[in-house]
């Protein structure tokens, strides 16, 4: 039973690596930034530093998804729990792999907890199920999309304020300004001072400033750091809050909190390498068109969502952060596919059904 049960979650954890791993670095492929194998060898490093810290960071979200306050006591850590559950949400996200749609391991794992409390109790906990599941999961990417479309607003509105999109250098200078200060005899004494002086050009007259320049930037450079930088913070984040929540599964008779995970990451780093291209198709590509600056906006409203989530032990869905963060930058560029966008939707609402369906299956 228990060799069944590490098979299944490890299937369940390759198909989210497959389905999740490249959501955080979709911008820097979508934007030209990155091709996809150097994509995706990012998104692999960041994801398995974020399953790693999730060892020290999310206990919380363990807790949640061992179904805890939903299904029946009697019910928790029992082989037939975690193995319908974990079946039935690892056989859907192989069905939106195969579709190359984006949907949520979260969304899964709950419709399967929800779907096993419904069969054995015939209700819910309305309260437990409503703030601690319904509540993170729907306003995330309603958040997201908000967020998104501020940031990508006001980082427009400040790259044209001050001229920045036509020029890609920035120099500071020291200058020098005359003061005059008072002495105690009444007279004043000239005074001067150094004032920086910032300048922004070209990288032609960049290189034509003079040599003792306190800073030279390239910001296009900067820019392409950051954009990485947040790309990374995306996956870590992504990985910091599912690997906990696929281990949670795992946690019965021998095996240890820290080998279920090391067993899960292992599995997603799989999944993500091997799986993981017709998801980064549709995220990098028929969702919205967006430059580096945007995919910059949507990463860091993602990253920042998902590791306040993490943190607090609220099961948020990456994907639909994720997704709703482009959602919104294709709003504000009025650039985005309506109909790749109705396809998502629908994987996303027939998630939690179909997850339900196929564990309480399962479970029978």
């Amino acid at each position: 039973m228990i060799i069944l049960l590490c098979f299944l979650i490890f299937w369940l954890a390759y198909n989210n690596g497959a389905n999740d791993n490249f959501k955080g670095v979709a911008t820097l492929y979508g934007s030209g930034l990155a091709s996809y194998q150097k994509a995706l060898r990012w998104a692999t490093l960041t994801t398995v530093l974020g399953s790693v810290a999730s060892l020290f960071l999310a206990n919380g979200l363990v807790v949640a998804f061992s179904g805890k306050g939903l299904v029946p006591d009697s019910l928790l850590g029992t082989p037939n729990l975690l193995i319908a559950v974990g079946g039935g949400s690892a056989l859907t996200l192989l069905l939106a792999n195969r579709l190359g749609l984006p949907v949520s391991t979260t969304h899964a794992l709950t419709g399967g907890l929800v779907g096993i409390t419904l069969i054995t109790k015939g209700t819910i906990p309305v309260q437990v199920f409503l703030y601690k599941f319904i509540l993170p999961l729907l306003l995330s990417p309603i958040l997201a999309i908000l967020l998104a479309t501020l940031f990508s607003t006001v980082i427009g509105h400040l790259a044209r304020r001050f001229t920045i999109s036509k020029a890609n250098c920035l120099c500071v200078d020291l200058d020098t300004t005359s003061t005059l200060a008072p002495q105690q005899n009444a007279l004043a004494t000239e005074l001067t001072l150094p004032v920086p002086l910032v300048k922004l050009g070209h990288l032609r007259e960049c290189a034509q400033e003079q040599s003792q320049s306190l800073i030279k930037m390239d910001l296009t450079k900067t820019l392409d750091i950051t954009h990485y930088l947040s790309a990374g913070a995306v996956c870590f984040s992504r990985a910091l809050n599912d690997t906990p929540k696929i281990a949670a599964l795992l946690l019965i008779g021998s095996i240890t909190y820290s080998s279920g995970m090391v067993l899960v990451l292992f599995a997603m780093m799989i999944g993500g390498l091997l799986g993981a291209k017709k998801v980064a198709e549709v995220m990098s590509h028929k969702i919205a068109n967006f430059d580096t600056t945007q995919g910059l906006s949507a990463n860091l409203v993602t990253s920042l969502l998902v590791l306040s989530a993490s943190q607090l032990g609220l099961p948020v869905s990456t994907t639909h952060v994720s997704c709703g963060a482009i959602f919104g930058i294709g709003l504000v560029s009025k650039n985005y596919r309506w109909e790749t966008i109705k396809q998502i939707l629908s994987a996303w609402v027939s998630t939690f059904p179909l997850s339900a369906l196929i564990t309480t299956i399962t479970f029978c």
